[in-house]
């Protein structure tokens, strides 16, 4: 099987050409709108803070912080149904929010050791 593609090498779907990877600036975007829609939904906002501990006045200083808006997203992506109705809301597919969240960080947020 030497010098078959692999299939699961993604260039070789669609076409045989790779997607261009997200640029930052286009997954913050994204994870700015995934945060705008937690903000917008009272449960979901809720349930936002609870599980990271934060309180609104904390909110806007913790959103300066670099593993802020990986996190957005890991939130949205940790609930499928989350997901599809952000994805929906946004106009985007839920493959995109994946490839911001990649885009942001190299994968998901890890404690240092």
């Amino acid at each position: 099987m030497d010098g078959l593609p692999s299939l699961n090498d993604n260039k070789w779907l669609r076409g045989g050409v790779r997607a261009p990877e997200m640029r930052s600036q286009d997954a913050e975007a994204i994870a700015v709108t995934a945060l705008s829609y937690i903000a917008g939904d009272r449960t979901l906002f809720d349930r936002f803070l609870a599980l990271t501990g934060l309180e609104v006045p904390a909110l806007r200083q913790a959103a300066a912080t670099p593993g802020f808006l990986p996190g957005v997203l890991d939130f949205i992506l940790a609930h499928e149904p989350t997901l599809t109705a952000f994805a929906a809301d946004a106009g985007i597919g839920p493959a995109r929010v994946a490839e911001a969240r990649r885009a942001l960080d190299d994968g998901p947020l890890r404690e240092s050791p």
